[in-house]
């Protein structure tokens, strides 16, 4: 099938997956994940109307933004953050989903503030204790979080995980689950001018649906639109 057939497929799979939990596919966003997608590609996903892109490097997010400057794109930063690497991604991204570090903060904040912006960013949460993933860990969330009260650049929209690959997504819904348990939680002690718990990112390829019907609003898929199959 080609790139129109899977994004088609996608679309759909979304659709039922929250039909299925009894939730409007409106309110679940898809962030197409280039890492692995030239331009061309993601040109024609744009002419299939795809509006918003995922990169995991800031030299790929360089490159394809200056690429696609002048036409409406969002770019979210979907990969392991390198602060040095922050003065590049400010200036492009519309929300970073994978900060879970003090120094993550600090640079973005300061590279906001020269640019005169706010920056939307989401928690990366390490639901799922795997030691080679990055992201804090369930316990450590709350108090990431009062930290981020006290940046004046940065709006916190909410949580972000990544599951390790399952051959059976069922393995990995409690993760899901539990994320949004937390987030229902601190949503309720946490709302303030900067910090408005309302994102889930969480579901990719392989497991994206099951994710959607444990309330994710986003999910981050390439493969499944690049290469296809289920």
């Amino acid at each position: 099938m080609g790139l129109k057939e899977n994004l088609e497929n996608v679309m759909n799979r979304i659709k039922e997956a929250a039909h299925r939990a009894g939730r409007d596919p409106s309110e679940v966003k898809l962030v197409v994940a280039t890492k692995y997608a030239d331009v061309k590609k993601m040109e024609e996903l744009f002419l299939l109307g795809v509006r918003e892109f995922g990169e995991n490097r800031a030299q790929d997010l360089i490159r394809k933004s200056e690429y696609f400057k002048d036409r409406p794109i969002v770019w979210h930063f979907i990969g392991r953050i390198q602060t040095n690497k922050v003065k590049y991604i400010v200036p492009r991204c519309e929300l970073i989903h994978s900060v879970w570090r003090v120094e993550e903060l600090e640079e973005i904040e300061k590279r906001a503030k020269k640019l005169g912006k706010i920056q939307k960013i989401l928690i990366e949460v390490n639901v799922f204790g795997e030691k080679t993933k990055a992201g804090l860990l369930l316990q450590e969330v709350e108090g990431f979080l009062k930290m981020c009260e006290t940046f004046k650049q940065i709006e916190v929209l909410g949580f972000m995980t990544m599951a390790p690959y399952v051959e059976n997504p069922e393995e990995v819904r409690w993760g899901f689950r539990i994320l949004k348990e937390l987030r229902d939680e601190l949503s309720k002690k946490y709302n303030s001018n900067n910090v408005k718990l309302k994102e889930l990112s969480m579901g990719m390829s392989n497991d994206f649906e099951v994710a959607i019907e444990e309330g994710a609003t986003m999910v981050r898929i390439g493969s499944a639109i690049f290469k296809g199959g289920r």
